[in-house]
C-alpha cells in the first residue's frame, strides 16, 4: 500500500485567466481511498479531470506509476470514470452498457460475456437487470452500472466525481457502504470527489480539503477532524464551536488567536478530571436527535454547542442550570486571518 500509483506535481490550471488550480501536489498510494473535499468551486473536480485527461495543465506532471501521463489521452490511461450523472446510454440494456468498453478494446465475445457477468454479481445486478434497458432502473441501481462500467476493463485506478449526490439520504448511506466493501474487495486505486463531509469521514483512507484552488491540508479522516491544519478545514470539517474572549481566557488560550472547540469535546454535569475547566451556564435550548441530544448552552459572554450522547436519563430541560466541562488540549487555535487570505 506503500508505493505511489499518483503523483500530481505542482499542477497550474488556467480557464481564461482564472487560475483554477494553484500548484497542487499530491500523491496517491497503491489500493487507496482517496478524496477530494471541498465547497462548489474549489477545485477538486477540476483535479480529477486533470488526472483523467479532460483538462490539460498549463503546467506540471500527472504521473501514474512513475510514468507520465500528463497530455496521454484519455482513453490510454486505463483509468475507470464514474460521473455525477452516471452518462449511461438510456436506450441500451444494462448488459451493452456494461460491455461497451470491451467492445471498444475488441475482445471477442466470449470473455466479453464472462466479463460482463463476472462484474455484475460483484456489484449486485442480477442476470435479469443485465437485460433491462437503464432507464427502466432505479437511481441506486443505474449507479451500480456505472461502478461496473468503469470497472469492468480493469483499470488500474477509478475516478468518481460525486457519484451519490443525486440519491436519497438513505440510499446514499447504503451505497456509500457498499462503495467502500467493493473498493477494499477489488483493492482498486479510487479517487472520489464529494462535498459531503460526512461522506468523505466515513469512506475514505485520506483526504485533501480544497479550498479556492489550493489544498488545505492532506490527512487521514482523524487528522483533518481532530487536527485541523487551517481554521478552513476546521470550520468545514463538521460542527464546531469559535470560543470568545472569555471562554478563551478560562480555558488558558490566548485570546487573541482563533479559537475552537469540537461539540463532543465539551461535557455536561460530569465530574471534572484533573485538568479539565468546568463553566457554569444555562441551557438555552436543545434538539433531540435520538442517538443524541444538542444543547445550547448560554455561558453569560457567549452560547456553546454541545453534543451529548442520549442516555434516555440525564436529559436537561431549557432554563436549566448545568455545568460544562471543557479540557483546554481540546482547543483548536489558529492565528487571526490577513483580510483577503487566500488559504
Amino acid at each position: 500500500m506503500n508505493e505511489k500509483m499518483i503523483q500530481l506535481h505542482n499542477i497550474l490550471v488556467r480557464f481564461g485567466d482564472f487560475e483554477a488550480l494553484h500548484n497542487i501536489n499530491v500523491d496517491v498510494r497503491e489500493g487507496e481511498f482517496f478524496t477530494f473535499l471541498g465547497p462548489s468551486g474549489c477545485g477538486k473536480t477540476t483535479t480529477l479531470r486533470t488526472i483523467t485527461g479532460f483538462i490539460d495543465p498549463v503546467s506540471g506532471s500527472v504521473r501514474v506509476k512513475d510514468r507520465d501521463i500528463t497530455h496521454v489521452p484519455i482513453e490510454d490511461r486505463n483509468i475507470g470514470i464514474v460521473f455525477q450523472s452516471y452518462a449511461l446510454f438510456p436506450t441500451m440494456t444494462v448488459y451493452d452498457n456494461i460491455a461497451f468498453g470491451l467492445k471498444v478494446k475488441k475482445l471477442k465475445k466470449p470473455e466479453i460475456d464472462k466479463r460482463v457477468r463476472e462484474i455484475a454479481k460483484k456489484v449486485d445486478l442480477t442476470d435479469e437487470q443485465l437485460q433491462k434497458a437503464v432507464s427502466q432502473l432505479s437511481g441506486g441501481q443505474q449507479q451500480r452500472v456505472a461502478i461496473a462500467r468503469a470497472l469492468v476493463t480493469g483499470p488500474a485506478i477509478i475516478c468518481m466525481d460525486e457519484p451519490l449526490s443525486n440519491l436519497d439520504a438513505k440510499l446514499r448511506v447504503q451505497l456509500r457502504n457498499e462503495l467502500k466493501r467493493m473498493q477494499k474487495e477489488f483493492g482498486i486505486t479510487t479517487i472520489y470527489v464529494t462535498h459531503d463531509q460526512e461522506e468523505a469521514l466515513t469512506l475514505s483512507d485520506r483526504i485533501a480539503v480544497f479550498n479556492k484552488g489550493y489544498i488545505e491540508q492532506i490527512g487521514t479522516p482523524n487528522e483533518v477532524y481532530n487536527h485541523s491544519a487551517t481554521e478552513f478545514v476546521c470550520n468545514f470539517i463538521g460542527d464546531i464551536n469559535r470560543l470568545g474572549e472569555d471562554v478563551s481566557r478560562a480555558l488558558g488560550a490566548d485570546p487573541k488567536m482563533r479559537n475552537y472547540i469540537r461539540l463532543e469535546r465539551i461535557h455536561v454535569n460530569v465530574p471534572p478530571k484533573e485538568s479539565d475547566v468546568v463553566l457554569e451556564g444555562r441551557v438555552e435550548s436543545r434538539e433531540y436527535y435520538g442517538l443524541y441530544i444538542k444543547y445550547y448552552i448560554n455561558l453569560g459572554s457567549q452560547v456553546i454547542k454541545v453534543i451529548e450522547k442520549n442516555d434516555g436519563i440525564n436529559i436537561y430541560e431549557p432554563g436549566e442550570t448545568v455545568k460544562a466541562v471543557l479540557n483546554p488540549r481540546d482547543v483548536m487555535a489558529y492565528p487571526p486571518a490577513q483580510e483577503g487570505d487566500a488559504q
